[in-house]
């Protein structure tokens, strides 16, 4: 446990019925009895008044007192409710530092949680992105992350690594002993299961990063394609200016939507051409920036102007940036709806106008990213999470090549010794004091 005790308000700034002042650390108990006179039964809501130095009542609101280990840091925590006004929380707070608390960083509560094992990281991460979350969906699957789901997947796919781990270690160690060692065909068999127990959750893992974290949809395309149009469909409201002057959007704007729960980032973007007015340039310029960035980006073109999209140049964009066609203005050509595969990338034939075509682009853009639907979701996750179990799923097929080719077992060890490393940064097993900063300074201070 830390040798210090710290304090922060744990409610948001701004007035409010009920504030908190939370604290952690060795000198709860001397804090309570001199702030309210004595020290509370433990977990019994209690009234009280706060006091400051002289006796003059600060305050007067409930107590918690929850003694170590049994409370959400792992240390003695005492919780002030009191009213939530600002000018009141500051004097209360100030009061617990006077009587020997230091303020608290952002996140240090939740640090302490992990450091003293009441939580692994994946589960602290989950409470950070609880408080974030933008949609039900991801609430919800970020509740099911603080319960450990995500930490018990990641628990499995370990036991079985370090159970074949285990029998590799003894056959390389103690060639010559009386044991059952094991076969190379067992090895293989292990092996396969272990890359598809690895390829499974990192599919799930997945599903979880897109609802925490949403995807980056960029519209692109020529002018007057009807990009702008096809964000007001998309989102459900004018948020851009439509005209039949080319060059009308100059510059990014970015709408935030949802489809089945998994939160876009669009960005409609300055038509793409030749530009002379250097303020259209600057625009132009910016789209190429965030074309260059984005997840995905839908290219609109007008299939009245130009039918067989011949105005479209595929070496422009590019390659690491997947690409689908949008077939706009379909309502002024009589061009049927829905999706088609071409020669290189998919085609959503719609018109923004109308709306024609609007739910098979929703489902396309699904489908295009791997997104299951808000129904398929078990956990939230992060990029990390994704890297750590690409490198896990790696060193596991990495193994199984090697035992094909050559049967070496030393080798296999070590891969499936680095696949273990890997999962182990998931839950903090295996994690450098640096991503500990990096993760816990994004919570929110009392947190």
């Amino acid at each position: 446990m830390a040798s210090d005790t710290i304090a922060a308000i744990a409610t948001p700034p701004g007035f409010g019925g009920v504030g908190i002042v939370r604290i952690s650390g060795p000198l709860v108990v001397e804090i309570a009895k001199r702030l309210i006179g004595r020290l509370p039964e433990p977990r019994l809501a209690t009234l009280t008044r706060f006091r400051a130095a002289d006796g003059e009542v600060i305050d007067q609101g409930i107590t918690l007192f929850f003694p170590a280990p049994k409370s959400f840091t792992g240390e003695d925590v005492l919780e002030l409710q009191g009213h939530g006004g600002p000018i009141v929380l500051d004097l209360l707070l100030r009061r617990t530092l006077e009587l020997g608390a230091r303020p608290a960083r952002p996140g240090e509560f939740s640090e302490r949680a992990f450091l003293n094992g009441k939580l692994d990281l994946a589960q602290a991460e989950a409470i950070a992105d609880l408080i974030q979350s933008t949609t039900e969906i991801a609430a919800r699957l970020a509740g099911r992350t603080l319960q450990g789901e995500l930490s018990r997947r990641v628990e499995r796919l370990n036991d079985g690594l370090v159970r074949l781990r285990t029998y590799l270690e003894a056959t390389i160690d103690f060639p010559d002993e009386d044991i059952d060692l094991i076969s190379t065909s067992h090895v293989a068999a292990d092996l396969h299961t272990l890359v598809g127990d690895a390829e499974a959750l990192l599919a799930s893992a997945h599903q979880g990063r897109l609802i925490r974290e949403g995807l980056n949809l960029v519209i692109a395309g020529p002018p007057n394609a009807g990009k702008s149009s096809l964000l007001n469909a998309l989102s459900g409201t004018d948020v851009a200016i439509v005209t039949d002057i080319p060059g009308t959007t100059r510059d990014l704007l970015h709408q935030e939507i949802q489809i089945d729960g998994m939160p876009l980032h669009v960005i409609d973007t300055a038509g793409l051409r030749h530009a002379r007015d250097p303020i259209e340039q600057e625009g132009v310029r910016r789209a190429w920036e965030q074309i260059d960035q984005a997840d995905l980006v839908l290219w609109v073109f007008d299939t009245q102007s130009d039918p067989k999209h011949t105005g479209f140049d595929p070496g422009a964009l590019p390659d690491h940036v997947p690409v689908s066609f949008i077939r706009n203005k379909i309502d002024l050509t009589g061009y049927p709806a829905g999706v088609r595969e071409t020669a290189t990338r998919a085609e959503v034939a719609i018109s923004a106008r109308t709306g024609a075509g609007m739910n098979q682009l929703r489902e396309h853009l699904k489908t295009a990213i791997g997104f299951r639907g808000s129904g398929e979701g078990e956990f939230i996750a992060r990029r990390r999470h994704l890297d750590a179990l690409e490198r896990a799923r790696s060193n596991l097929s990495s193994a199984a090549e090697t035992l094909e080719s050559t049967a070496a077992f030393e080798l296999v060890a070590e891969d499936l010794r680095q696949a273990q490393q890997a999962l182990g940064e998931i839950t903090g097993e295996f994690t450098s004091d640096e991503l500990l900063g990096q993760i816990f300074s994004n919570f929110c201070i009392g947190k």
